[in-house]
């Protein structure tokens, strides 16, 4: 019988651009749009497995974001040291989700051979392509590999009992979402293979992508894989914050195990 967990969102960051940074077809005359950046937390009595890293307080200046606190900040209001974890599943190497590898000086460091390949490759000679890549966040993780403390997966593979990975692709050729068995089923932290839920009711992807294709097919396969639109969570919507309820009495981590208070835009699609 699979394990079940709970499941948060922590918020870290947050930001606002015009409305064409977030969605390829956009009228350029649409105003800004908020964004939040989240790492999350899969956790029950025996294991706590972290999902990204988001980026420094450092990285939030040079680039512009509103840094709110440390993602490892959020963790520990939740009673998990990030000194302490042993797994950490990377969705890909951009620079919010890829940060802070220092955080955690235990963890193997679960991410897809096509993302490796993709960030350390032939694509990043072009600038449209590495805009999102930090090189630094990239090499932690290819000194971590030296290390052995990189788990490679190529495709779909149970990481714990009721947590996997899938390899989606499209908005990098290596990106990764995550599945979750949860008290109200199988919960899917899409991250950005969909950013906001808008990028699939309206099928209007993110504008960073490697692959359109992909990216398409990857919005039908992470429906298919939840079961249910209220169980798909996108990766950077701040209608998340919204749609479920304040764990640990903090106002920026969600519990995203628990139904959400009104059902997700996704349930009309």
């Amino acid at each position: 019988m699979s394990e079940t967990y709970d499941v948060y969102a922590v918020q870290y960051a947050r930001s606002q651009r015009p409305s064409r940074d977030f969605f390829m077809y956009k009228d350029p005359h649409d105003g800004p749009l908020p964004i939040f950046y989240y790492v999350w937390l899969i956790r029950n009595a025996d294991r706590a497995i972290v999902v990204d890293m988001g980026f420094s307080a450092e990285m939030g200046k040079k680039r512009s974001r509103e840094f709110l606190r440390c993602p490892g900040e959020g963790l520990r209001v939740l009673g998990v040291d990030p000194a302490e974890v042993e797994t950490v599943v990377v969705t890909h190497m951009h620079y919010d989700h890829a940060g802070n590898v220092p955080l955690f000086p235990r963890a193997t460091f679960v991410l897809q051979d096509a993302e490796m390949q993709f960030a350390t490759g032939r694509d990043m000679r072009h600038k449209p392509m590495r805009m999102a890549f930090e090189v630094e966040d990239v090499v932690d993780l290819v000194r971590r590999n030296f290390e052995g403390r990189v788990r490679f997966v190529n495709g779909m593979e149970e990481i714990a009992p009721g947590v996997c990975v899938h390899h989606v692709g499209g908005h990098t050729r290596g990106l990764q979402a995550v599945s979750v068995e949860t008290a109200r089923g199988r919960l899917v932290l899409a991250s950005d293979a969909v950013h906001f839920f808008e990028n699939m009711t309206e099928t209007n992807p993110f504008p960073i992508v490697a692959d359109v294709g992909h990216m398409f097919d990857g919005y039908e396969r992470l429906l298919r894989l939840a079961g249910d639109p209220d169980r798909l969570i996108p990766g950077h919507d701040p209608l998340v914050a919204e749609l479920y309820p304040v764990a640990a009495g903090d106002p920026m981590i969600f519990e995203l195990s628990k139904t959400p208070l009104r059902p997700s835009p996704l349930s009309g699609r």
